[in-house]
């Protein structure tokens, strides 16, 4: 795995402890926990901080100094580089970098061979009508989004609907999420009206307009629906979670060795569909809250068994 643990999130983080233990010659276990929430997941706080403190990883002794003598350099490796080669064949990534940006990133890495072509990826479970991300207004759009999102500034978009009406809407802009199913990319947003989406694909232009309060954000939070889960840490049930549901906030507690406790938090209307990527996990995953959640897992189950019988 080329970006895994040596050169992956974990190791940025206990670079950036080692760092500051370097150069104040001490740190404190609230430094500790402050540079993991900053840099880090949720979940890094279930590991990080045990692993250095207790010396599982020796790089910090009991009275927070550290034996390393300079600070730490991470350069890319060669395979790094094959990597990043690889993912700028992604149509994807102009997304995300300026016209400049990816310009002088291929420049750097002229020379470099690409560690695998984009037609060596076969995609057998998702839709063909992906989002156009090479289309210049697509293109525009996205980076307006992503500007908007950065500066949190409202946005007026204008779109059609599902139906095909046209609308123009000023709107506070919430996040970017990203279907892999469907291969689109939508715009969760605070409306005239309510929360709603809207899929990326069919926003014909959008404009940046006046900053927004944060007031406005905290008031969408109390439409969003959440899950409790009881988690049982088996087959790498854990690791495979938080990959499976990384597109959501949630919190993770280790409740044991073995078990923890995971609460996600997700829309309304995506309920059937977090209702079903829980239950691929199988028994690795229990649905302890809202009664109303775990009465649809029961409901569902019940009539897989009436079709198998039926079935029989």
């Amino acid at each position: 795995m080329i970006f895994h643990e040596i050169y992956g999130s974990y190791y940025k983080i206990v670079s950036l402890i080692i760092d500051e233990a370097v150069k104040k010659h001490h740190i404190t276990s609230d430094d500790i926990y402050r540079i993991v929430g900053d840099y880090g997941f949720g979940e890094s706080l279930l590991h990080i901080p045990a692993a250095l403190m207790s010396g599982e990883w020796k790089l910090l002794t009991e009275d927070g100094s550290t034996p390393i003598k300079s600070a730490s350099s991470m350069p890319l490796t060669v395979m790094q580089k094959r990597w990043v080669k690889a993912i700028l064949g992604d149509q994807r990534i102009g997304l995300f970098l300026s016209d400049e940006e990816e310009r002088k990133l291929r420049e750097q890495l002229d020379g470099i061979e690409a560690l695998y072509a984009q037609d060596a990826i076969v995609y057998f479970d998702r839709y063909a009508d992906g989002d156009p991300y090479t289309d210049e207004t697509y293109r525009a759009n996205f980076r307006t989004i992503m500007k908007s999102l950065h500066e949190k500034r409202r946005l007026k978009i204008q779109f059609t609907s599902q139906r095909g009406k046209r609308h123009t809407w000023r709107a506070v802009p919430l996040r970017l999420e990203y279907s892999g199913k469907d291969d689109k990319f939508r715009l969760r947003i605070i409306g005239r009206f309510r929360p709603d989406t809207v899929n990326v694909a069919r926003i014909s232009n959008c404009e940046l307009l006046d900053e927004y309060c944060e007031s406005d954000v905290v008031k969408y939070s109390a439409c969003e629906e959440r899950v409790v889960l009881a988690l049982t840490d088996e087959r790498n049930a854990l690791e495979r979670a938080m990959l499976h549901f990384s597109n959501l906030k949630k919190e993770t507690q280790r409740l044991d060795d073995r078990q923890y406790r995971m609460t996600l938090y997700y829309y309304k209307e995506d309920e059937t569909e977090i209702l079903i990527r829980i239950m691929s996990f199988g028994p690795m995953i229990k649905v302890i809250a809202p009664a109303s959640f775990a009465g649809q897992v029961r409901d569902r189950l019940e009539r897989q068994c009436q079709w198998k019988n039926a079935d029989a």
